[in-house]
């Protein structure tokens, strides 16, 4: 059976790798990538897809009931993948309205037109509505306490987690009201190609490409689960396919970091590769790990974000045992092939720095 998806946030991080695994995995469907182009969006992510048959993309904001209406019935979409949100903290605490307006707001306007299209004719039309949600709607954990699970109680803590929180009560809540068939997965911290360059793991890695500090917020203690993007996309994939309707499922990487830890472990691997290869240092000459040093030098500890998590971490338990689910890529070959990535696309990653 072929599908026509709306995928929408196609051109930021994960929505545009998400874009690229399903078409690369399943070539018959339709894909309309569906995008705002605010500062994290970036066309540039798709262009290798543009102009191929089967895939679409619309320059739009969620936001838009009218717009986003017409794309559901002009590409006869029958599955929404929906990603677009605003996600960074530090962005959501110094402005919140932002996060209110996309990711609730442009939430409910998705669920609205959803609802109008398949399920407000004589029949019911066959559909999906997949929310991509965080780990961070659950809140902080202790040190020893078992990662997040499904029946966890929400307790967010940032203006974007309360967000995100809202977008999710939103969705299971169009479910149990008005039939809308539905899933949702929260994912633990993604990395890997297309990540903007404001987040730990490419802020670093182009950091240190320019000899610039690598800022660690506090003492570098808080613990993330970390996940390589594409094992995010073969989750999603796996829920799309046989999660049950209603139903969350938490996708992690099994893999908790402290923040300071992941920062010295990219300073590692890129001394590393500046020793394996000389030429590196002519490409990047302000880069750390040349003959100057350690790439360790350039951090520096901040004072600490407002309201900071300590530790976030999922318990992937059910997707595993329910539908197959586990990541393929270790830490280790998930960034090494991060950080190929990052070195053979500077021409991606610079243009986006602000300094």
């Amino acid at each position: 059976m072929t599908r026509s998806l709306l995928v929408t946030g196609a051109a930021g991080f994960i929505g545009a790798n998400f874009v690229h695994y399903w078409r690369a995995r399943h070539p018959e469907d339709t894909v309309v990538a569906y995008d705002a182009l605010t500062y994290a969006g970036n066309r540039a992510n798709l262009a290798a897809l543009e102009g191929r048959p089967g895939f679409h993309f619309i320059h739009a904001d969620i936001c838009d009931y009218a717009r986003v209406l017409s794309t559901l019935r002009e590409h006869a979409v029958d599955c929404i993948v929906h990603f677009a949100a605003e996600s960074h903290v530090d962005r959501s605490i110094t402005g919140p309205d932002a996060f209110i307006d996309t990711n609730i707001v442009g939430t409910h306007t998705l669920l609205k037109a959803a609802r109008e299209v398949w399920l407000g004719g004589p029949t019911v039309m066959p559909h999906r509505f997949h929310h991509v949600s965080t780990d961070e709607v659950y809140g902080s954990l202790a040190a020893d306490a078992p990662g997040f699970h499904e029946a966890q109680q929400y307790q967010p803590n940032s203006p974007y987690s309360a967000s995100k929180a809202a977008s999710d009560h939103l969705v299971r809540a169009y479910h149990h009201t008005y039939g809308l068939q539905v899933t949702t997965s929260n994912c633990s911290n993604n990395y890997g190609p297309w990540h903007f360059p404001e987040k730990l793991i490419p802020l670093c890695l182009t950091n240190i490409l320019r000899g610039k500090d690598l800022p660690v917020y506090g003492n570098g203690s808080n613990i993330r689960d970390w996940l390589y993007v594409e094992d995010h996309c073969r989750g999603i994939e796996c829920v799309l396919e046989a999660g049950v309707i209603g139903e969350s499922y938490n996708i992690g990487g099994n893999n908790e970091w402290n923040n300071l830890a992941i920062v010295e472990l990219l300073c590692d691997e890129m001394d590393a590769r500046f020793r394996r290869d000389p030429a590196l240092a002519e490409s990047f000459p302000d880069a750390a790990g040349t003959s100057r040093g350690s790439a360790r030098e350039l951090i520096r500890f901040v004072e600490d974000r407002a309201g900071h998590d300590w530790r976030y971490a999922i318990d992937a338990g059910r997707v595993s045992r329910e539908l197959g689910y586990a990541p393929r890529e270790t830490f280790e070959t998930g960034i090494r092939r991060t950080i190929d990535w990052y070195l053979a696309n500077e021409n991606w990653w610079r243009p986006l720095l602000v300094v």
